[in-house]
């Protein structure tokens, strides 16, 4: 089965989005690795005085995220970028709670780059991934839910080849494409922004596969 693509249209590229990708074909998801949790737990102490010593407030990274809202008509307060969720979650509790190991791993090379990622279970999705702007008649449901929400004309988003919307504004991705344990055939997605060098993308990628395949196995 070939693997889709992730496309950026123009007019996506002309807001600042910039985005990479990996597909990892026969992914060992599991709950969670006693290795893995034991380099999670070392690296906390870090990432807590990196983000006391660097506030989201202030961090060019996150700024161009909310520069991005502004640019498409959303306010930045009511749609936070994920990064700004798994910080704050940090700071309150010093960790961030296990979902499964795969995503485990992307969170914290969220936190340790201030880059937004996410992944998809190839499954469950229909032909290429494009970051695009919404039409406004697309489908989406979120994260934990089972009620679709409206998605705004005009608004960037990852639709599929059936306008099923991936992830809102990274701000929300949905529930149907969501990592599960038995996942095995998966397309993670780094994605910067005007603030953020094709390197940096490049350099949070690189982590990503080193961690997946020490951990994941794919």
């Amino acid at each position: 089965m070939a693997s889709p693509q992730l496309i950026v249209t123009p007019e996506a590229a002309e807001l600042g989005l910039v985005a990479t990708y990996h597909t990892t074909l026969e992914l060992s998801n599991k709950p969670s690795c006693e290795a893995f949790d034991e380099l999670k737990r070392a690296a906390w102490p870090t990432l807590i005085e990196y983000c006391a010593g660097n506030p989201i407030e202030t961090d060019s990274i996150v700024q161009g995220f909310r520069e991005l809202r502004i640019a498409v008509g959303h306010s930045p307060r009511k749609y936070p970028c994920s990064i700004e969720g798994l910080v704050g979650c940090l700071q309150r509790r010093s960790e961030i709670p296990t979902i499964n190991l795969a995503v485990d791993i992307y969170n914290l090379i969220s936190l340790e780059t201030r880059l937004t990622l996410g992944a998809h279970d190839l499954d469950r999705v229909a032909g290429n991934i494009t970051l695009r702007l919404a039409r406004g008649d697309e489908h989406f449901v979120p994260l934990g839910s089972t009620d679709p929400e409206s998605v705004h004309a005009g608004e960037y988003c990852y639709v599929d080849d059936q306008d099923e919307v991936l992830c809102r504004l990274d701000h929300k991705q949905c529930d149907a494409t969501k990592l599960s344990e038995s996942t095995s055939r998966c397309l993670f997605i780094v994605q910067g922004n005007a603030n953020t060098s094709q390197e940096y993308l490049k350099q949070a990628k690189d982590r990503l596969v080193e961690l997946l395949e020490r951990f994941c196995g794919g």
